[in-house]
C-alpha cells in the first residue's frame, strides 16, 4: 500500500478567525496612532507658527527689590535697637535710636540764644522810643531858637533907622545885634542837636534790624538742634523686612554709616536677562509666566514693565572696548523688568535673589516686524 501525499493547504485559510480579527484590530490601532500623531504634529506646528515661536524664555532671571539703606545722620552711641534682623516693619516704625543727651543739650543752648536775642531786641526797641523823644525835644528847641532869631532880626531891622536918626541910642542897637548873634548860634546848635538825635534814631533802628537778624540766626540754630534731636530716632521710610542688620546696642556710629537694609517685600519685581535675539518683539505690557525654583509646579503671572535702554555690558563698571585687537561676536543680554503678581503667602517665599524661569508672550507685537520693514523701506533715499 503506497502512502498518499495530501496537497498543502493555505495557511491563511486555516488560521483561527479570532487571530485574523486581532491582526485587523492591531492594524486599525496602528493606523489610528499614525493619524493621531499626524494630527497632533500638524496642530503643534500650527500652534508653534501662530503662538509658540513668539514665546521667549530665559532662566537668567532673579527676584529683585530696591532695598533702602538705613544710615545714621549723626554720630553717637546706639541707645535702642528696636528692629531685629529679618523682622517685618511698617512705615514710620522705630528702627534704631541714638543717645539724644548731647543733642538735647545743644537744643537747650540754642533756645537760650533765642531768648537772649529776643531780650536784646526788646531793649533796643525801647531805646528807639527814647531816641525819638530826644528828636522831638531837639526839634522843639530848634523851633524856639528860630523864633527868637526871627524876633531879634526884626528888632534889629526896626531899631537901625531909629539909631541912624538919633531917636534911639547906639548901645541899644549893639545889644540887640549881640542878642541876635547869640540866637543864630543857638539855632545852629539846635540844628546840630536835632541831626544828632535823628542819627541816634537811625543807629538804634539799625541795631534793631541786627537784633532781628540775630533772632533769626538763633532760631535757625534752634531748628537745626531740634532736627538733630528728631534724627536720633531712625524710623522706617517704607514698609518691608529688615535685612543685613549691622547695628548693635551700645555701638558708636558715624554719620553716613549703614546700619541695616530695608527690603520692600510689597514692591518686589523680576529682572530677566534676555538675549538680544529675543527682545525684537518684546514690549511693555506683554504677559509673562514665571516659574520659581523654590516653588516647583507653581506658576506666577506678571507683565513686562520696562526694558533697559542698553545691554548689561553697557552699564558695567568697565564697559568692553571692542574697537581694539581681535573681535569675537558675543550675544549680549538685555535686562527686562517684570512686575509679578503675588499674594501675601507667596511673598513670604519670594525674596530677592531667587532664581526663576521666565516666559514672555510677544505674539501681541508680531505685526511690529512688518511695520519696521515698511518704515525702513520708506526711509531708503531715492536714487
Amino acid at each position: 500500500m503506497t502512502d498518499q501525499i495530501e496537497p498543502a493547504q493555505d495557511v491563511e485559510a486555516t488560521d483561527d478567525p479570532a487571530k485574523a480579527r486581532k491582526r485587523r484590530m492591531i492594524g486599525r490601532i496602528a493606523l489610528g496612532v499614525v493619524i493621531a500623531g499626524a494630527l497632533y504634529g500638524g496642530y503643534s506646528y500650527i500652534g508653534y507658527r501662530n503662538h509658540g515661536r513668539f514665546v521667549q524664555e530665559t532662566e537668567d532671571a532673579y527676584v529683585k527689590a530696591d532695598g533702602v539703606a538705613i544710615s545714621s545722620k549723626l554720630a553717637g552711641y546706639v541707645k535702642t535697637v528696636a528692629a531685629a534682623d529679618n523682622q517685618s516693619v511698617q512705615a514710620g516704625q522705630l528702627l534704631v535710636e541714638i543717645d539724644p543727651t548731647d543733642y538735647r543739650t545743644r537744643l537747650a543752648q540754642a533756645a537760650a540764644q533765642v531768648n537772649v536775642a529776643q531780650a536784646t531786641e526788646a531793649a533796643t526797641r525801647a531805646g528807639i522810643g527814647e531816641a525819638e523823644a530826644g528828636v522831638g525835644q531837639a526839634q522843639a528847641a530848634l523851633t524856639a531858637a528860630q523864633r527868637d532869631l526871627a524876633f531879634l532880626n526884626s528888632e534889629v531891622a526896626r531899631y537901625r533907622p531909629l539909631v541912624a536918626t538919633g531917636a534911639e541910642p547906639k548901645q541899644t542897637l549893639d545889644q540887640m545885634v549881640s542878642n541876635r548873634d547869640k540866637a543864630a548860634a543857638q539855632v545852629r546848635a539846635s540844628e546840630a542837636q536835632l541831626a544828632a538825635a535823628r542819627s541816634k534814631v537811625s543807629s538804634i533802628r539799625a541795631q534793631v534790624g541786627q537784633s532781628a537778624a540775630q533772632i533769626e540766626a538763633a532760631r535757625a540754630q534752634q531748628q537745626a538742634a531740634q532736627n538733630d534731636v528728631a534724627t536720633t530716632r531712625l524710623t522706617a521710610p517704607i514698609a518691608g523686612r529688615v535685612g543685613s542688620s549691622a547695628v548693635r546696642l551700645g555701638q558708636f556710629v558715624q554719620p553716613g554709616q549703614r546700619l541695616m537694609t530695608l527690603v520692600p517685600t510689597q514692591a518686589m519685581y523680576v529682572e530677566a536677562n534676555f538675549k538680544e535675539t529675543q527682545i525684537g518683539l518684546m514690549r511693555p505690557g506683554q504677559p509673562v509666566t514665571v516659574e520659581v525654583d523654590a516653588l516647583p509646579g507653581v506658576e506666577f503671572h506678571g507683565t513686562v514693565e520696562s526694558i533697559t535702554p542698553g545691554t548689561g555690558a553697557n552699564f558695567s563698571l568697565v564697559p568692553p572696548q571692542n574697537a581694539t585687537g581681535n573681535f569675537t561676536k558675543i550675544v549680549q543680554r538685555v535686562p527686562v523688568r517684570i512686575r509679578i503678581n503675588a499674594g501675601p503667602e507667596s511673598r513670604k517665599v519670594l525674596v530677592p535673589g531667587l532664581s526663576l524661569k521666565v516666559s514672555v508672550d510677544t505674539s501681541g507685537a508680531k505685526q511690529a516686524i512688518d511695520a519696521i520693514r515698511d518704515e525702513q523701506e520708506k526711509a531708503v533715499p531715492a536714487k
